[in-house]
């Protein structure tokens, strides 16, 4: 007699196992009508799953969260369907739910191309409103190997063979169609609704192998209802306009080339943009009292043996077979600065006077990615780190994190960002050093998350194999996440690489070494401050500040003595004295989206004024020369110097 907790405290009994359909219809004809799964005891299940046992039931609606990804396993289920019908001979090989949608690869002669989407999702709309019943079987594995061998599908038939011998076979129905599915899945096509769109087709390789056969890969999008496909692709079209990929070429800001792989050349005015961040950083960390140091590029093999990355990181790493008199070395591309900082700790005796030892480095790193995995500079081989390592005591931690997180907070909101999210990554099934450690560490960030205020969801096993972590993600101005900044507890690499100072009772002690990072990689962060401000920037980080565009060539003169009074006061100024209609000028500057565009003519040289025209406006602003140096030059000053500014004059 199975006895089920409700959400709401009610148990329910039954005289013998149930389905979560019969329990849904003794509530209320109500919630049976809404209910498409459930969950037991936190798991998620098929309605039409027996349930035996005393469990802690709850039913899935349309509106809860859990239901996106049934929606999207389930109508990558249609989209299989709809392409075997249209397409006989295809073979499907895996369909998961992924962010935002799903996708199916399938193996075809011929590539699908968006062409072929208007028939396909005309298709999957007439299988969703048939209204078939999912239907759960468990069939022999040799039954279902031979099935799906004898209609030609060979992917499905390896699959079925490399699943664990104790893995049931489970087969899910939907009409006169099958796949191999451990589900679960909703009450039946219908309720994957008409929320759904394909998006694009990609090549990929089964299993991810490049030694295997390419497939075509149709990638989708599904949501519960209309209105959030619609705000969905809205997102989408939003997102394409801000591609930092397509203004980094309007703004020329950078470029990549196939001779130098995921690494970025910067331009003129992207190098400007990253050098007024990075100076920016610098200033930050000095206050918050880092000393910044610099460490190798290449390191020995031993090294990164020592430390656990060679067994731990090895295929992310460059490595340069070198050959000198006495032996033949190998060297790594250093892919993060953790263990040359634990170097420098290391060369000398060091007190627990020092402690906490701040040492920041803006530290080159280089890492293999897949070709496939690169994103404009978002995703890159080489890149450069805000990286810094905090030597401390374990009394020191909570201290520590709670001065970091108010130093990050600072320089989100400085670089427009509105807040963040906190998660809190513990110990993964890679990780080294012992449970007691690991006990320690965790205990420790715990501690300093409420000293310092921070709320947290947990991330569980997503720690690095050296420590717990805080990851801070970032909302951008169109609702994307973007995990920036990081703080993590390593009391592994201290231990390993042997660091220790001599604590007030004169014995030898293991320092905790804090990894953290405000912005994580400059290149991706750019990419994303790129993005969050569509290249249109506030004064102090634009790459040109503001441009000097004459009317007349009577007006050249003035236009370069004005040009020359901003640049002697530190702004990024570009004179535009060309024989053009000045209408062309403001159309040319403001494409580049330069924020600031001081027109002048004879008018104002006579008068020794400038016409202001911002960004965006078509309104112009007439004021003295001198007013505006001032005024435009206080704008342009970095919000940290002009905090101090204002408490200097205070």
């Amino acid at each position: 007699m199975p006895a089920i907790t409700l959400p709401d405290g009610t148990v329910r009994r039954y005289d013998g196992p149930v389905t979560g359909t019969a329990v849904a219809a003794s509530i209320g004809p109500g919630l049976a009508k809404a209910a498409l799964a459930m969950q037991l005891d936190g798991e998620l299940a098929d309605l039409g799953r027996e349930i035996d046992r005393d469990v802690a039931l709850r039913f899935v609606t349309r509106r809860d969260e859990a239901a996106l990804g049934m929606i999207r396993h389930d109508a990558a289920h249609v989209l299989a369907e709809a392409v075997q019908d249209l397409h006989p001979g295809t073979q499907v090989t895996i369909g998961p739910p992924i962010e935002n949608g799903f996708y199916y690869d399938f193996a075809r002669n011929e590539p699908f191309t968006p062409d072929d989407f208007p028939a396909i999702e005309a298709r999957m709309r007439e299988i969703v409103e048939a209204d078939a019943p999912f239907v759960r079987e468990e069939w022999p594995r040799e039954r279902a190997i031979a099935h799906f061998e004898a209609r030609g599908e060979r992917y499905k038939a390896e699959l079925i063979r490399d699943l664990p011998t104790d893995v049931p076979i489970s087969i899910y129905r939907q009409g006169e169609w099958l796949d191999l599915c451990r589900g679960p899945h909703m009450r039946s096509t219908g309720d994957v609704g008409g929320a759904f769109k394909l998006m694009k087709v990609a090549g990929a390789y089964w299993r991810g192998d490049h030694r295997n056969p390419m497939l075509t890969r149709i990638y989708a999008t599904a949501w519960r209802d209309q209105k959030e496909l619609d705000a969905h692709l809205a997102q989408l079209e939003e997102a394409e306009r801000r591609d930092h990929r397509r203004i980094g070429r309007e703004m020329d800001l950078f470029h990549i080339q196939e001779e130098a792989t995921g690494q970025v050349f910067w331009h003129p005015k992207g190098w400007r943009l990253y050098s007024t961040v990075q100076d920016y950083m610098r200033r930050a960390q000095q206050r918050a009292g880092y000393q910044e140091v610099r460490t190798p590029q290449l390191v020995d093999r031993a090294l990164w043996e020592a430390s656990g990355h060679w067994e731990n990181y090895r295929e992310h790493m460059f490595i340069a077979a070198v050959e000198d008199e006495h032996e033949k070395r190998a060297l790594a591309l250093k892919p993060m600065n953790c263990p040359c900082h634990v170097q420098i700790f290391r060369h000398g005796l060091r007190s627990y006077r020092e402690l906490p030892l701040r040492m920041a480095e803006f530290g080159a790193c280089h890492r293999y990615e897949p070709s496939g995995a690169l994103h404009g500079i978002m995703r890159v081989r080489g890149f450069v780190q805000d990286d810094a390592h905090i030597f401390c005591t374990e009394a020191q931690i909570a201290a520590e994190t709670a001065s970091f997180v108010a130093m990050l907070s600072e320089v989100y909101a400085d670089l427009g960002f509105d807040g963040f999210r906190v998660k809190f990554a513990d110990r993964p099934d890679n990780r080294v050093g012992d449970d007691a450690g690991w006990d320690r560490a965790e205990a420790a960030l715990v501690e300093a998350c409420a000293l310092a205020g921070v709320e947290y969801e947990l991330n569980p096993g997503e720690g690095a194999f050296y420590g717990p972590k805080l990851e801070f993600v970032l909302r951008d101005a169109i609702g994307r996440d973007w995990q920036c900044g990081t703080l993590q507890v390593d009391t592994v690499l201290p231990e390993r690489l042997d660091a220790s100072y001599i604590g007030e009772d004169s014995a030898r002690h293991r320092p905790v070494m804090l990894h953290r990072a405000i912005l994580g990689s400059f290149e991706r962060f750019l990419g994303i401050l790129i993005e969050q401000f569509a290249g249109r920037f506030p004064l102090w980080l634009a790459p040109t500040q503001l441009v000097v565009a004459s009317i007349v060539s009577d007006a050249e003169p003035y236009a370069l003595e004005v040009a020359a009074a901003f640049r002697d006061a530190g702004l990024a100024v570009l004179a535009d004295v060309a024989n053009e209609k000045i209408n062309a000028k403001i159309r040319t500057h403001s494409l580049a989206r330069v924020p600031v565009i001081l027109v002048v003519g004879r008018k104002e040289a006579e008068a020794r004024t400038v016409a202001i025209r911002r960004l965006g406006g078509a309104a112009q602003e007439v004021v003295p020369l001198d007013a505006a140096l001032a005024a435009l030059a206080r704008e342009a000053m970095p919000p940290d110097l002009a905090r101090r500014q204002v408490a200097g004059t205070a």
